[in-house]
């Protein structure tokens, strides 16, 4: 896939302030998926970490500093890049998958004493 960093990502070339800007293959079928309430397009294949970059300039922050996180590895072993579904459970945004109605959240939706450890 072909995916460029946005050079400034407060105001990339499309006005989006998203991290990654999709230079190529924007023929693939789009995907709904909702990100913290907000409906958006994927495209099949898309990891969710690609989805959510190409929306936004972070994919999360992190918990114990509130830093911005954008993955690390991009290959799942680093947890860097954990989301969350509404109900708690996290998936790692650089390795699944979009699929037609996926809801992720960039903040956990559980209190910290909640969280599960990994």
């Amino acid at each position: 896939m072909a995916i460029s960093a946005s050079p400034d990502t407060t105001s990339d070339a499309h006005g989006t302030g998203a991290q990654l800007v999709r230079v190529a293959e924007t023929g693939r079928m789009p995907v709904g998926i909702t990100i913290d309430g907000q409906p958006v397009q994927a495209l099949v294949d898309d990891t969710v970490l690609t989805a959510i970059l190409t929306q936004q300039a972070r994919l999360r922050d992190n918990e114990f500093g509130g830093g911005p996180r954008a993955g690390f590895c991009l290959m799942g072993a680093c947890q860097e890049c954990w989301v969350w579904r509404p109900d708690g459970s996290r998936l790692r945004a650089c390795s699944a998958l979009v699929s037609e109605g996926l809801v992720v959240l960039t903040r956990s939706p559980l209190t910290p004493w909640q969280i599960p450890s990994l």
